[in-house]
């Protein structure tokens, strides 16, 4: 609904001072935050409705991707930009679907499509799983395979995750902490298993009720969790959104959207600007652009 040259950061020990100021462990030597702002594209190249990912062919959506990053460089040029791709690989469905679980996976040829393209900017990327019926447990290790690469990371969405019954895009779904912890444990013994760089894990949110229990969460040093203002809208409404849903219950590193359509939605809406959103507390180092 609506990866390959590795991108890596500076050794931890680098940045190992008295201001350091995140939650949970120090980084590990490769982890990519706080070193590194993160910058992705975001949709399934199969849908010009999901997102800027698929919205243009590949060489002018990553032609696009520069411009953006530029934007960064010059709003921020003490931190280095890493650009990524954020592809929905789990689909949340309107309808039962295969194995009744509101769903659709992707086809391994179109994920390895988007490695292939990410490889031309040394970017990372995400693997966005929209669960629908199904869980974690059943949808984690069907992806296995490219999680365990050091350049593929994860993102989940608790607004299509029904966990109670229901139609997805009907009402807003909602994952725990017990959830979470899940998904970080499976992808720390993924990064131990294979001796990889820590990997990152994108939480969106834009509700309370999406995430529960947050204080439970377990940070874990082979995993960088991101929590992700998903909501869009003027301005004011997400900088609130931020403020409510991010900046409350931040977890440990927090990201900011920006929509190029819905944003624009009611006037007098506009997108925010890279310095409106550096102004944000805390700073986001992962932004994304739908």
């Amino acid at each position: 609904m609506e990866a390959s040259t590795v991108a890596t950061a500076e050794p931890a020990a680098e940045t190992e001072n008295a201001s350091y100021e995140y939650p949970g462990p120090r980084p590990l030597p490769g982890a990519i935050l706080p070193h590194k702002r993160i910058l992705a594209f975001y949709g399934n190249p199969l849908s010009k409705r999901m997102g800027i990912l698929g919205e243009f062919p590949p060489e002018e959506m990553l032609q696009k991707l520069d411009q953006e990053v530029a934007n960064w460089e010059k709003a921020d040029s003490i931190t280095p930009v890493q650009p990524a791709l954020h592809v929905i690989v789990v689909t949340a469905q309107g309808e039962p679907s295969a194995g009744g679980k509101y769903r659709l996976r992707m086809t391994d040829k179109m994920i390895d499509g988007v490695l292939e393209t990410a490889k031309k900017r040394d970017a990372i990327v995400f693997l966005d799983i929209q669960i629908g019926q199904s869980t974690l447990q059943e949808e984690l290790p069907e992806l296995e395979k490219y999680l365990k690469l050091p350049q593929v990371h994860l993102g989940i969405d608790p607004e299509f995750s029904m966990k109670n019954g229901g139609v997805p895009g009907r009402r807003i779904g909602t994952y725990d902490a017990a959830d979470i912890n899940y998904a970080t444990q499976y992808l720390a013994e993924l990064t131990k298993k294979h001796n990889l760089p820590p990997k990152l894990l994108v939480v969106h949110r834009f509700t309370q009720g999406m995430v529960t229990n947050t204080a439970d969460i377990k940070l874990r040093p082979e995993v960088q969790v991101i929590m992700h203002m998903d909501g869009w809208g003027g301005p004011t409404l997400k900088r609130d959104t931020y403020r409510r849903y991010i900046k409350n219950e931040p977890v440990q590193f927090t990201g900011f959207k920006i929509f190029y359509k819905n944003d624009l939605k009611r006037p007098p809406g506009r997108l925010m600007t890279p310095e409106e959103v550096l102004a944000l507390n805390p700073k986001p180092l992962y932004i994304q652009y739908q």
